[in-house]
């Protein structure tokens, strides 16, 4: 009898799993966000012949949803970090889905640009939410290996987008697609508010283990309303981490907005170009979900967070950069995909569960507010890339290399800002979050 209370005790104390469905809702979320914004850039030709719209227009389009997207993700991580993922994810998912049916009933230009803009306004918000919730929710040694696997999700969700679309093309318009991806967005938001809690304590389904494991993150759990506004503004650590997101996402948004257009002037045929056009964000999910195992591989041989990191992401842009400019010479359209899957793709996001892990650590129980100024930042550069990149192709005579090489001096940039960042000590002292 004492030993099967024994092995009922040892039972009871082992960590019951119910955190990794956090992690579930998030990758589904991942997937979600992904299918509406990469569908928009797939639907683009039979957008512009619809409405009548020129190149440059679809580019400001483009730009209006980044636009937003940036100007929005600082008050939803505040808000995040204020009031709770539970309810700030659910309004904004709620709202984003909506703008998302409401682009099917676009008939010019003002009216799809006012709803990407609103469309844009309505997603922001979301990993930085993201983020807050992994932060009280999973014990440290688990965050980052966690966001490998939502940007596994969402650049694989983006990755597939266009072969969904091409599929639903077949049987509705582009005005229905929107339609059917909006009310998946509602359905996910109904489900996760049912489920989630902001404090973990609050799930009856975690066994005392689990609630052990989590203890540490009491902290960080909920609302806070003291947010060091002044402390993040003068910080030069949080402005590099920040900007060198800037200038990744630059070259990155290459893929959700000028791809399909780029491989027309390859002069491909429609179904070799929907397949290749997933190789980038293909690659990128790979690339996301190996960084956390180099990581861990890099800190071990090094002996320290901070530079494993930081030889990881400054390596990983500078090969980005390599490869992008080799992709000039290259003449053969699929190893010019490939080449520039493994650039904009593979290697730019490796450095991605990195920068979202930072900002978990320097931001502590910030890490929403935090982490929402650094996706800001980056989605800055989605607004200038469409209209900049568009101004240098006509240009050059509608020649894409210049636009190539200016995504690769981008990329060179960001390595030299991770040589200076410190992405492990937090931006206020520990005692003072405690």
């Amino acid at each position: 009898m004492a030993t099967l209370a024994s092995s009922r005790t040892k039972q009871d104390v082992r960590p019951t799993r119910v955190r990794f469905g956090v992690v579930g809702f998030a990758v589904t979320l991942a997937i979600i966000t992904y299918f509406d914004r990469v569908a928009l850039s797939k639907a683009s030709p039979r957008i512009i012949a619809d409405l009548h719209l020129t190149s440059r227009q679809m580019g400001y389009v483009f730009a209006a949803f980044a636009a937003a997207y940036s100007l929005f993700e600082i008050p939803s991580g505040y808000l995040g970090d204020r009031l709770g993922p539970r309810r700030v994810l659910m309004r904004i998912v709620l709202w984003w889905s909506a703008f998302t049916a409401l682009m099917g009933g676009a008939f010019n230009f003002i009216s799809l640009f006012l709803t990407q803009l609103f469309f844009g306004a309505g997603e922001a918000g979301c990993f930085p939410n993201i983020t807050k919730a992994f932060s009280a929710w999973l014990p440290r040694e688990e965050r980052v290996r966690a966001q490998g696997i939502i940007w596994l999700a969402a650049r694989w969700g983006g990755a597939f987008t266009p072969l969904i679309v091409f599929q639903l093309l077949k049987f509705v318009s582009w005005r229905g697609v929107f339609c059917i991806f909006g009310c998946v967005g509602i359905v996910w938001a109904v489900l996760f508010y049912r489920w989630y809690r902001d404090n973990p304590a609050d799930n009856p389904k975690l066994n005392q283990g689990e609630r052990d494991l989590l203890r540490g993150n009491q902290g960080l759990a909920g609302g806070h309303k003291d947010i060091p506004w002044k402390l993040f503004a003068t910080s030069p650590n949080v402005l590099m981490l920040c900007f060198q997101y800037f200038f990744m996402s630059f070259s990155w948004y290459f893929n959700i907005t000028w791809l399909p257009t780029f491989l027309d002037s390859l002069k491909l045929a429609p179904s070799v170009a929907a397949g290749l056009n997933i190789l980038p964000l293909f690659l990128g999910g790979i690339g996301a979900l190996v960084s956390g195992f180099v990581a861990a591989s890099l800190t071990r041989f090094f002996g320290s967070v901070r530079t494993a990191r930081r030889v990881l992401c400054s390596t990983s842009f500078l090969t980005a950069a390599v490869v992008l400019v080799s992709s000039t010479f290259i003449h053969e359209p699929w190893i010019k995909i490939i080449a520039l899957g493994f650039a904009i793709g593979f290697f730019n996001d490796i450095v991605m569960p990195p920068s979202w892990g930072s900002c978990m650590d320097v931001g502590g129980r910030f890490s929403g507010t935090l982490s929402g100024a650094m996706n800001m930042t980056g989605n800055l550069g989605g607004v200038v890339f469409p209209v900049a990149s568009e101004f240098v192709r006509e240009h050059f005579a509608n020649n894409w290399n210049p636009v190539f090489y200016l995504m690769s001096a981008s990329y060179v940039i960001a390595a030299v800002l991770w040589m200076w960042i410190d992405p492990v000590t937090a931006v206020q002292k520990p005692e003072v979050e405690a």
